[in-house]
């Protein structure tokens, strides 16, 4: 994602380089040069050097990220004392990452930080410039769309953001049109609503500030709180004297929301064995430090430090094996690769392998919404696609230590017998089970059935399931499961998905 975002930022920085020399937007070409510059050095220097005192690897695109959010909410400039300014917005941004942190996760946004930093000490020293937001203009609006939407979709958090501009959008124009009618000036609604969602900085604000995953809360509905939260307060934003609430403080008190939302889902796990589960699927024990907060169904971010990380970095997600009732024990399970992919393993598979019992790992946080309806009569389908059983194990382990009874059936999907992963958990929750092998496994139990060849695409699901229509269906799997399945799911009363992209 660091990968992904910076080069959506790095195009946004070159679109706005070949704007400046026509005068379509606000800083001149040496002033965007100049103050990228400062940023990258200050962020990169001062990033590299908090790693060294606490021995992390550097990720170099944190800090370019990190550069290139201020180079669009600072004013560039070619004076000293701006530079200066600008120099001491970019050390507080990084620096932020560490003093204002909790169990590893941001509790403020790094450049939201700066830019609050540079704004109070302006107070004082006048020169040394103030943010801006000068990425507010129509020229760059349909540049911001395009590429926040590429990060957007890869996060899925569009919704989230949606919400936050149609709040901060509405309420923008509200306060404009109540100081038209207080001035007595007639009001042209395009004339209000134009300028505010075209000239305002709420779409970059939404695309790359607001949706940064390390001060995001963990469920849907608190996200859509904190993006109402931060809507509001930046589209009316409050006088406070000498400064007002502008849009990085409105991201800076929604970031507050957001951590009390999660204060509790970062946490340390000490890892306790290993076991293989099947040929291919391992499965780590871990011992947590403090009680970690989840519902069945949900992930874990396991942060595994090491030297060089890849594209990807050092943090994986990976869906929790074991119910909330086994804590402080918690379980993750995941597939090792094959073939070709196995001999080329990730920097993360590398270091994951490496790591012994009595060793420390840390939770950057809890999240998902692949979590059971909470009224107990609900009827429910659950189908799984090899490793993606692992939510389902939880929440049938929960189910049972729970006493709950519920309506479930359960089709579960591995390319042979020797791949279908905890029998044992499942077999004890006593629900239905459709088993789809390409050989018949030995010894099922009653209430377990082979689909016998049949294959399973959207008519077969029907065949095994012919009360889909009735039941609330939830898929974990492989993408293109999820896809050749929809026809078929589309018959049930509402559908959940849980795709897995590997590790």
């Amino acid at each position: 994602m660091y990968r992904l975002v910076l080069l959506a930022l790095a195009a946004l920085a070159a679109i706005a380089f070949v704007l400046s020399f026509f005068g379509l937007v606000g800083p001149g070409p040496g002033e965007l040069v100049a103050t990228l510059a400062v940023l990258v050095v200050v962020c990169g220097a001062t990033d590299a050097a908090a790693h060294a005192v606490l021995r992390l690897p550097w990720r170099l695109e944190s800090s370019l990220v990190t550069a290139h959010i201020l180079l669009f909410v600072l004013r560039p400039t070619l004076e000293l004392a701006g530079l200066g300014g600008i120099a001491i917005a970019g050390a507080a941004a990084s620096l932020s990452k560490y003093v204002l942190a909790w169990r590893g996760r941001h509790v403020f946004n790094p450049a939201a930080v700066g830019a609050t930093v540079l704004t109070l000490l302006a107070l004082a020293f006048p020169a040394l410039g103030t943010s801006s937001w000068w990425v507010g203009t129509p020229a760059l609006a349909g540049p911001v769309v395009v590429l926040g939407v590429a990060v957007l979709w890869r996060t899925e958090k569009l919704r989230m953001v949606a919400l936050f501009v149609v709040i901060a959008v509405g309420v923008a124009v509200l306060r404009t049109s109540a100081q038209y009618q207080a001035a007595g000036t007639p009001l042209d609604f395009a004339q209000v609503f134009c300028p505010v969602l075209w000239s305002s900085p709420f779409l970059f604000l939404g695309a790359f500030m607001l949706s940064e995953p390390l001060t995001m809360p963990p469920r849907r509905w608190q996200q859509l709180t904190v993006a109402a939260v931060v809507g509001v307060l930046a589209g009316w934003p409050i006088d406070l004297g000498a400064v007002s609430l502008g849009e990085e403080r409105a991201l800076l008190i929604g970031n507050l929301v957001a951590f009390a939302f999660s204060v509790r889902a970062a946490v340390r796990l000490t890892l306790r064995s290993r076991q293989d589960v099947t040929p291919t699927v391992r499965q780590l024990t871990f011992d947590a430090k403090r009680t970690v907060r989840f519902e069945s169904g949900q992930y874990i971010e396991l942060d595994v430090p090491h030297r060089r990380p890849d594209a990807r970095g050092t943090r994986r997600e990976f869906s929790i094996v074991s119910a909330p009732e086994d804590l402080p024990e918690l379980r993750i399970a995941f597939r090792e690769s094959m073939g070709a992919q196995a001999a080329h393993p990730s920097s993360y598979k590398r270091a994951l392998a490496q790591v012994t019992a009595g060793n420390d790992l840390a939770v950057t946080g809890v999240w998902g919404d692949f979590v059971l309806p909470k009224k107990a009569h609900v009827p429910l389908l659950m189908v799984a696609a090899g490793i993606g059983v692992t939510p389902f194990v939880s929440q049938l382990r929960h189910l049972r230590l729970a006493q709950e009874d519920r309506d479930i059936v359960l089709v579960y999907v591995a390319s042979d017998a020797s791949e279908l992963a905890f029998r044992d958990e499942i077999e004890a929750s006593g629900v239905p089970v459709v088993v789809f092998t390409r050989d018949r496994p030995e010894n099922l139990p009653s209430h377990w059935t082979w689909a016998r060849g049949v294959r399973l695409d959207a008519e077969g699901l029907v065949r095994v399931v012919p009360d889909i229509s009735a039941r609330h269906a939830f898929v974990s799997g492989p993408p293109n499961l999820i896809a050749d399945l929809a026809p078929a799911l589309e018959r049930a009363r509402s559908i959940t998905t849980d795709a897995f992209s590997g590790y």
